[in-house]
């Protein structure tokens, strides 16, 4: 006999299908509420600043007229006020409040560590242990149709935007992962990138095979689109030839010489640090093309990982690179930043001080945490792009992952204090 989760996820799953990409969520939310006897139910995307909820769909059960049509799309934006939204997406957790209307479930929509949004609905009584398992399961789902339908409209770009993009930002913005955040057995990973007024070239960028991880960090000369067409020319190589596959070497090779040859900009270049993980044994190979050197976060301190010095991507058609191999511990944190936070206007934040006192939280508030400090100290408009890519190492990769909902709880950051 199908179980009462099995009915809701098959018609979740029938909604989808049948609506289009641009009114999939509504026709979702609109079941799911349907299913769980909810007055309302909307769906919050993450803001791509990263510090807020936008409402895309709001769907009230006994309006006729809830349902929008496209070119009629409003989203409301939501700042983070450490409030139970903030809370739920923090720890990944589901939070329930008591309103004068009912009661408010907050669940997580998350995917592999990556906080997608939030599912919210208004219940008349208060959810049982069993309802809230079967909501947290639902908002997960929820994720699996943002992700495939996003893919076909600009509506869920569109509502992440609250301020305009350049030309310039828009291409930047094609350069980085489909995902900020990545969560495996072995592994926690997520990137960030806190752009400056004028972009100026930056880039993270990762790829997850079978028993390896590789992951790079660029940065592109100057500033506006002829930065932003270096750093496409350095993106594409590395990941086409990182798709052959090839070693780190061939990569910078290959970069070098495509920057070299193709750059808009005659003497552009581009500084990476590149690496490539085996998650079987923890050895990580890294290559420093005219980079910051990441630090090591071990036993709470900061060190920095001495790599042979190579000179950036474009710079000497005919430059020669070497990379060095790094055996990770468990409970190691590997960060890779770019020279915007640590240049002269954000020379008030101490990184190697810093990271030690964010070490207990997940990567993905934890980038976060740090690009809202070099925005305290440099800010509010940065001078150069500062990005970053926090690698968190556990080891057990033949180990499965514990999950549940989409991430692992005993990964997920703490509550804010009240």
């Amino acid at each position: 006999m199908e179980s009462s989760q099995g009915r809701v996820l098959a018609g979740l799953l029938d909604a989808a299908e049948d609506a289009s990409p641009v009114e999939a969520v509504e026709a979702v939310t609109r079941e799911v509420g349907a299913a769980l006897g909810a007055s309302d139910v909307s769906f919050l995307i993450v803001d791509l600043s990263g510090r807020a909820l936008v409402r895309l769909a709001h769907v009230p059960f006994d309006d006729a007229g809830g349902t929008r049509r496209h070119g009629d799309e409003v989203a409301t934006v939501q700042p983070f006020d450490q409030g139970p939204a903030e809370q739920a997406l923090r720890t990944q957790t589901v939070q329930v409040t008591k309103q004068a209307h009912g009661w408010t479930v907050l669940a997580p929509v998350t995917d592999r560590g990556e906080a997608i949004g939030l599912l919210e609905m208004t219940l008349p009584t208060e959810p049982t242990a069993q309802a809230l398992g079967e909501i947290a399961r639902t908002a997960h789902a929820l994720a699996f149709v943002v992700i495939a339908n996003r893919r076909h409209t600009d509506l869920f770009e569109w509502g992440q935007r609250t301020t305009p993009f350049t030309l310039s930002a828009e291409i930047q913005r094609r350069l980085l992962p489909g995902s900020f955040t990545c969560e495996a057995s072995a592994f926690t990973l997520s990137g960030w990138l806190e752009p400056a007024a004028s972009i100026g070239g930056d880039t993270f960028d990762y790829s997850l095979g079978r028993d390896v991880l590789h992951f790079s960090v660029t940065d592109a000369m100057g500033h506006g689109v002829s930065s932003a067409l270096t750093a496409t020319l350095g993106v594409g190589s590395l990941r086409n030839t990182r798709r052959l596959p090839a070693g780190l070497v061939e990569q910078a090779d290959v970069a070098n010489a495509a920057v070299a040859e193709h750059a808009v900009v005659r003497g552009s270049y581009v500084t990476a640090v590149l690496g490539r993980l085996d998650l079987r044994t923890g050895v990580c190979a890294l290559l420093n093309a005219g980079h910051v050197p990441p630090l090591l976060v071990r036993g709470g301190k900061t060190q920095p990982v001495r790599l042979p010095g190579n000179l950036p991507l474009g710079m000497f058609a005919d430059a020669e690179y070497q990379h060095e191999e790094v055996t990770l511990q468990p409970g190691d944190r590997l960060v890779v930043v770019t020279d915007g936070m640590l240049e002269r206007n954000a020379a008030g934040l101490d990184l190697p001080a810093v990271l030690p006192t964010l070490r207990d939280l997940h990567p993905r508030e934890a980038v976060r945490a740090l690009a809202d400090a070099v925005l305290e100290v440099a800010g509010p408009t940065l001078a150069d792009d500062a990005t970053l890519l926090i690698l968190d190492w556990y080891g057990g990769h033949e180990r499965g992952r514990l999950a549940n909902a989409g991430a692992d709880a005993e990964r997920a950051s703490a509550a804010l204090p009240d």
